[in-house]
C-alpha cells in the first residue's frame, strides 16, 4: 500500500495532512525517513510517525515442508488431513502455501505469509526451475526426453508446455525439470505416452532443495540464504 494511502487510512489524517507529514519527513519506516508518498508499505514493516507507532509490522514467515503422501496442498479440507496440519506453529490461519502438490505427491512445499515472495517463485514467467523425481508404469524412452524438449500441446488450455529438461535414470526412473507449473502436468506430459506416473516427488523450487534431514511430515525455517533466492 502507498505510504500516504497508509497514513490517509488513519481518520485523523486527510490526504493531503498525509503527504505534507511525509514531505516533511516526519515518516519512518524501518527506521529510515520515507519523502516519497508513493513508498510501498509491506504488512511487515514498523511505520513510525515522529515518535508515535503507527504500525509495528509482523513477521515475515518462511518454511520448508517434507510432504508426504496423502496429505492435501490446502489450508483447510473436510475429508483430509491439510499440510498446515503438520505445523505445530501459531497463527497458521495467516499461512499459504507457494505452490500445491497432489494429493499423492511428495516433497518439498513451501509455506509462507509473504505473498510477494511467493508469487515470485510460483509465477509462469519468473521460470523458476522445479524438479521432481518421476517413477512411471511403463518403461521410459529417450523419445519422451525429445519430445518434452520441444513442449507438449495441452488442448484443454490451447498452449504448447515450456521446453523441458529430462534426464532419465533407469527403465523406469526419471528426473524432471519444469519450467512452469500446469495443471497436473507431469502427469499429462507423460500420459502423452500412456505411461501410468505410480510416484512423484518434488526435490526443489527454484534454489530451494529440500532438506535431506526432514522425513515426511517434518518441517523447517528456510534460511536467509534460501529466502534471498527467490
Amino acid at each position: 500500500m502507498r505510504l500516504d494511502r497508509f497514513l490517509s487510512n488513519f481518520p485523523r489524517f486527510s490526504r493531503q495532512d498525509s503527504r505534507l507529514l511525509i514531505s516533511a519527513g516526519r515518516l519512518r519506516v524501518d527506521g529510515a525517513v520515507v519523502h516519497d508518498p508513493r513508498f510501498d508499505v509491506r504488512d511487515f514493516q514498523r511505520v513510525e510517525l515522529d515518535d508515535e507507532l503507527l504500525q509495528a509490522g509482523r513477521s515475515a514467515r518462511y518454511w520448508m515442508l517434507h510432504k508426504p503422501v496423502g496429505v492435501v496442498s490446502a489450508t483447510e479440507h473436510d475429508e483430509h488431513r491439510t499440510v498446515l496440519d503438520l505445523l505445530d506453529e501459531p497463527d497458521k490461519h495467516e499461512l499459504h502455501l507457494a505452490g500445491r502438490l497432489d494429493l499423492n505427491t511428495s516433497g518439498l512445499l513451501l509455506i509462507t505469509n509473504d505473498g510477494r515472495w511467493s508469487r515470485r517463485i510460483t509465477q509462469p514467467q519468473q521460470r523458476k526451475p522445479k524438479v521432481y523425481y518421476v517413477t512411471t508404469e511403463q518403461p521410459i524412452t529417450t523419445e519422451y526426453a525429445e519430445v518434452f524438449a520441444r513442449g507438449l500441446y495441452f488442448a484443454f488450455e490451447d498452449l504448447t508446455t515450456l521446453p523441458a529438461q529430462l534426464d532419465m535414470l533407469s527403465s523406469y526412473e526419471a528426473r524432471l525439470t519444469l519450467f512452469e507449473g500446469r495443471y497436473h502436468q507431469v502427469k499429462r506430459m507423460f500420459g502423452h505416452f500412456r505411461n501410468r506416473v505410480v510416484a512423484l516427488h518434488r526435490e526443489s523450487m527454484g534454489d530451494i532443495v529440500l532438506d535431506p534431514q526432514l522425513a515426511p511430515g517434518q518441517y523447517r525455517a528456510l534460511t536467509d540464504t534460501e529466502i534471498a533466492s527467490v
